[in-house]
Parts: structure tokens; sequence; C-alpha cells
């Protein structure tokens, strides 16, 4: 019987297609991994966005958040370039190469968060927030991890996104092949992403005790649209909420998409190696930023340490002293 799981998935709840949800999840990390594999995400690059950034006070607390965070996204990469060098068929380790990816991420912006302000973040959230203070509206983060949206008010949402594609009418229903599509599918992402949190905004809001008394189920009212709007103009979108996003629809929201239905075996190996090339890029633009934050002379014995002491096959490098 032909698709009899999905069907029944059909049944009981918002099911996306299997083919259009697995499109789009391979055509933005192949988006990423071309432009962090372009001289648009050098390390002069990345040297010049971070060059008037000091040495802060001495903070031996927080420093140690740095170092912590890092090695877990160290052990993350690691397993990611396992998957690519030992495992044949890409499909068994997709979905959990996909959780490596975004953990390597998360750890590594909250190394980039401990080193910036010394806090450390007890949520996910509550990190992306910080990150989003800290990085993304100071402008200190290398394009593409540099895309964010201040406000989730439609009509601004579409100016911004308007702006940033400045006529590029590429999306994530291509698999990019230059810069420009590579660009064109980064910004269709974020848009994306942008409606995906306006909705669960909605949706929050739509459950509280305030819409309640309304009496509406809509917000074409005036007042229930001021309700929505207060909130929508607080939120935000960066990279790390796209990645939770990515990661959520991996790992919880999607279940079928990642090996179900139609194959995409040409493409999964590249899915893997660019999951490889995009953490290997975050992770350097991080590195970059937090030995020019720790106490000197920490970030050479922190890798120099790890060259000898990690029982992991993958080297070190990726710290770039």
């Amino acid at each position: 019987m032909p698709n009899w799981l999905l069907d029944r998935l059909f049944e009981v709840k918002d099911q996306p297609k299997p083919t259009f949800a697995i499109q789009g999840t391979i055509n933005w990390m192949r988006a990423l991994a071309e432009i962090t594999n372009s001289d648009e995400f050098s390390d002069d690059k990345i040297k010049l966005v971070f060059n008037k950034v000091q040495r802060r006070a001495q903070n031996e607390l927080a420093d140690t958040v740095v170092f912590e965070n890092m090695l877990m996204a160290y052990h993350n990469f690691a397993s990611l370039n396992a998957f690519d060098a030992d495992v044949a068929h890409k499909y068994d380790i997709c979905r959990s190469a996909i959780i490596c990816w975004y953990y390597a991420t998360y750890f590594s912006a909250s190394a980039m968060v401990a080193a910036s302000s010394g806090s450390k973040q007890e949520t996910h959230t509550a990190t992306a927030k910080a990150w989003h203070a800290d990085f993304a509206e100071k402008q200190l983060l290398v394009y593409p991890f540099n895309l964010y949206l201040s406000t989730l008010v439609k009509k601004d949402v579409d100016k911004k996104i308007s702006e940033l594609r400045n006529d590029n009418k590429i999306d994530l229903n291509t698999y990019a092949k230059s810069l420009e599509e590579a660009k064109g599918a980064c910004i269709s992402y974020l848009s994306g992403t942008a409606d995906y949190r306006k909705w669960e905004v909605e949706e929050r809001i739509k459950a509280s005790r305030q819409f309640k008394e309304l009496k509406v189920d809509n917000f074409r009212t005036k007042a229930a649209r001021e309700l929505r709007d207060n909130e929508l103009e607080r939120g935000q979108v960066n990279f790390l909420f796209q990645a939770f996003r990515y990661r959520g629809k991996a790992n919880y929201r999607d279940s079928i998409f990642l090996s179900y239905g139609n194959s995409y075996e040409e493409k999964m190996d590249q899915f893997i190696k660019d999951l490889k090339t995009v953490t290997e890029g975050f992770i350097r633009m991080a590195s970059i930023y937090c030995q020019k934050r720790v106490a000197k002379g920490d970030w050479e014995l922190f890798v120099n340490d790890l060259k000898e002491n990690t029982r992991l096959s993958l080297g070190a490098e990726v710290f770039k002293i």
C-alpha cells in the first residue's frame, strides 16, 4: 500500500509533504555552504568585522564558560566529520547529522555570548536573544550569519526582505550553484522563518487570557490587532532562531520527511558535507571572536591542550590560532 504511513499522519496532523520539506532542508544548507566556501567568508573578512573588538577585563569564570562551550561545539563537529567520512549510506544518519550541526552552532554561539557579556543563558531562546543583542544588531557577524530581523510586523518584514533581496528572485526551490543563487535562498529562509515565528506569536496570543476576553477568534478588530502587533514589534529573527527552527523540523515537527518517499540519494552525500562546511565556518567565526576576548594567551593554551589530550579523531585546527 503506497504511502500508508504518510496518509495515516495526514489524518491526525498538519504534515508537510516529504518532498517539499526535504527540498527546503537540503537547499538552505547548500546555500549556506556555497557562501561559507566563498571569498565572502574568508578569514580576512571575519577579522575585518571583529577588527575593533577589544580584550575585556579579566573574567576567569566567563572564560571557562567560553572554553567549555567551544569544546562541546568541537565534539559535535567531530561527529559530523565522522558521519561524512565513515558512513556509506547518508540517509541513515542525516537526522542525527542535523542535530550535531545545530548543537555545534548553539554551543559556538553560547561561547560568543559568554565572551561578549560574560553571561550564561539557561534556554536556547534566551541564548538567541542575547546573541541578537550582542552580535546581530551590533553588526558583529559575517554574511550569511549576519542576516536578521528585529520585528515580526509583516509590512516591516516585507520591506526589509525586499531591501535584502535587491531584485534577487531566487528562493528555496533552487539548489544553489552560485553565490547569487545562494544569497537568494538564504533570504528566502529568513523570510520563511519570520512567517513561522509570526505564526507562533499569533497562536500564543490566541491562547492568552487577554485575547479570550476580547471574545473574537481572529485579528480583524482593532483591539486584537494591537494586542498582536505589540508582540510582533518585539519579535526577532537571526541565525540562531533559524537554526532552532531547522533542528525542530528535523527532530520534532516533521517526523517523516528525512527518510521517506522520493529519493534524493544523489544529493545526500553533499548535504552531509554542507552541514560540515557550515559548522566549520561558524566555529571559525566564533573562534576568531572569542580568542580576542579571553585572557591573553589562554586561547593558545586551550588549543594546545586539546591537541595533546582530546580523544576525538578530528584535529583542533578549526580553532584557528
